[in-house]
């Protein structure tokens, strides 16, 4: 039988590596792990982002700065290209990255760099770890950063973007925006196509953003024609949810109370303080329409006033969202 060997130190350093990605260490507790093993002086976690195709850097220790330039250069690379092919470490310099090495490394100290694309146990992409060395690196360097690179994917990976959307309720389907509009998915969630291919929903969610409400519930006809229940909560989006940003989420819905649209336009209207005939011009129908509207919707939601009737409109979802 063959003899079965164990390097104990390396084991125990991978086990504390994972221990810190899944613990909540983080890059600096998991790389300080990392560390007992592997010769570096200087890291750099570079996430690709997903929704808009780009690289940027995320977190570093031992660079006096970062570029954020040098993210996007790097992957113009050959190399770049061949440790996306091969899944393996690709050192520096070498031929086709000695510009790069004398542009971002060289004037800080560093001999040696190494570079591990990071894909996640499943095989999505999530970004590249550079390493850094006053030294030449030890000839199995790569291969232990490789070994270990799986659960370092976890460090850059942004489709995990979204951070405690509070309010979000089961069932919804969301889309996450951030200020620019880039649009993300969100865990736990199905995918809203009808939120992500509206145009409008991301200057909506950009004015929600600007705004000093925790979160908007309403109803919204979407464009398959039918009513949507939509709710829209503050949440931190991008690396570490450090941008702020707004979960959009939706379920379809039949209008509640019995009520018709062009009932939940004039409520819309009334919860939005607007008199009768300022209802009847926005909504270009007669003082005496907008009455008869008025009498039905009391009816259906059972309130005796106007301000009964905008307090339940607005606590409870009832008023068409204005996108």
């Amino acid at each position: 039988m063959a003899e079965i060997t164990v390097d104990v130190p390396r084991l125990q350093a991978f086990a504390e590596v994972g221990y810190q990605v899944a613990g909540g260490g983080g890059a600096h507790g998991a790389m300080a792990a990392l560390r007992r093993v592997v010769a570096l002086d200087a890291y750099e976690f570079v996430a690709h982002d997903p929704a808009t195709g780009r690289h940027h850097s995320v977190i570093s220790s031992g660079h006096q700065r970062i570029d954020r330039d040098a993210a996007e250069e790097y992957a113009g690379l050959e190399a770049y290209r061949r440790a996306i092919d091969t899944r393996a470490p690709v050192g520096m310099p070498e031929p086709g990255t000695e510009r790069y090495f004398r542009r971002h490394l060289a004037p800080y100290g560093w001999r040696a760099g190494l570079t591990a694309p990071l894909f996640l146990p499943d095989g999505r992409y999530t970004g590249l770890l550079h390493l850094a060395s006053r030294h030449a690196f030890p000839l199995l360097t790569g291969a232990l950063v490789a070994a270990v690179s799986p659960t370092l994917a976890h460090l850059t990976d942004l489709s995990r973007c979204v951070i405690d959307p509070v309010g979000l309720p089961a069932g919804f389907r969301a889309v996450a925006f951030d200020r620019l509009g880039t649009r993300r998915e969100v865990p736990g969630h199905d995918l809203s196509a009808a939120l992500w291919d509206d145009p409008a929903m991301a200057a909506y969610a950009r004015d929600f953003i600007d705004s000093r409400e925790l979160s908007r519930h309403g109803l919204w006809p979407a464009r398959d024609g039918g009513w949507h229940e939509v709710r829209m909560v503050r949440a931190g989006v991008g690396f570490e949810g450090r941008l702020q940003g707004a979960v959009a989420a939706e379920r379809p819905c039949r209008l509640p109370y019995e009520l018709t649209g062009r009932e939940v336009d004039v409520l819309t209207r009334v919860a939005a303080g607007d008199s009768n005939p300022q209802i009847a011009a926005a909504l270009v129908l007669s003082v005496r329409t907008v009455t008869t509207h008025l009498e039905h919707i009391f009816a259906k939601l059972g309130c005796d006033s106007r301000t009964r009737l905008t307090t339940k409109a607005l606590a409870e979802g009832l008023c068409r969202l204005d996108l």
